[in-house]
């Protein structure tokens, strides 16, 4: 390399989901809205909450990305100068388990900002002193050692995590079952679809309440000419 990277390169955040988009997916659970996007678009499942102890919230908030390098935490230092009201902050370690990519203090500066929630590719430590924040979290498990805070790292910028692409402002949502990204082009469509979803899940739920028949897509499983009993 001919020169040093820069500590921090910086996106300022210049798109952001409006308030009815936001709230409209406050009332749907990860799976309907993976139903939404056609049965894709959840994180790896090895990002879970945080830890089987914690309450899980459902969030759903804009993205703030900070991408960090293995070990590194400063993308995740400077993103937190750029939180809005109901954020969720991605932090990617680039899948690297070796060390926390957040710990209690930090947790603490992200609720004090605005923040709704955290989400990362990596453990975490101080689960106590983070249970105490009351910040919802998404990580791969826990782990005491200590990052640095020396770069390079990003804000703002795209980044990969969880198998999906993560851009500043893309819809996250967030419960027990996992993580789900819509990207920010794709949420008015996801939304119109969405609502058809929890229709038909409502439905469903209805008709499996009521009887004791199976349902009749079930039922064919089991019969026609593609099936042999022995």
């Amino acid at each position: 390399m001919i020169e040093e990277p820069k500590a921090l390169t910086i996106s300022r955040p210049s798109r952001r989901p409006t308030a009815a988009q936001i709230e409209a997916f406050q009332k749907a659970p990860t799976c309907f809205v993976v139903d939404a996007m056609n049965g894709r678009s959840a994180m790896d499942a090895t990002i879970r909450p945080l830890h089987p102890s914690a309450p899980v919230k459902r969030v759903a908030g804009p993205a703030l990305t900070a991408g960090n390098g293995p070990g590194d935490i400063r993308g995740t230092f400077g993103a937190v100068n750029f939180v809005q009201n109901g954020d969720v902050i991605i932090a990617s370690a680039g899948g690297y388990q070796g060390c926390a990519t957040c710990g209690d203090r930090l947790a603490a500066m992200m609720v004090n900002q605005g923040a709704m929630g955290f989400v990362t590719d990596g453990p975490m430590r101080d689960l106590a002193g983070i249970l105490e924040t009351g910040l919802p979290c998404w990580c791969t498990g826990l782990t005491p050692n200590t990052p640095f805070s020396n770069g390079p790292g990003t804000v703002g910028l795209p980044i990969q995590i969880g198998g999906q692409q993560v851009e500043t402002g893309d819809m996250i949502i967030a419960d027990e079952d996992g993580v789900v990204v819509v990207p920010f082009d794709q949420i008015a469509d996801v939304l119109v679809r969405l609502e058809r979803v929890i229709a038909a899940e409502a439905a469903l739920d209805a008709q499996i309440g009521q009887s004791s028949d199976l349902p009749e897509h079930i039922r064919q499983v089991v019969e026609g000419d593609d099936v042999e009993f022995i």
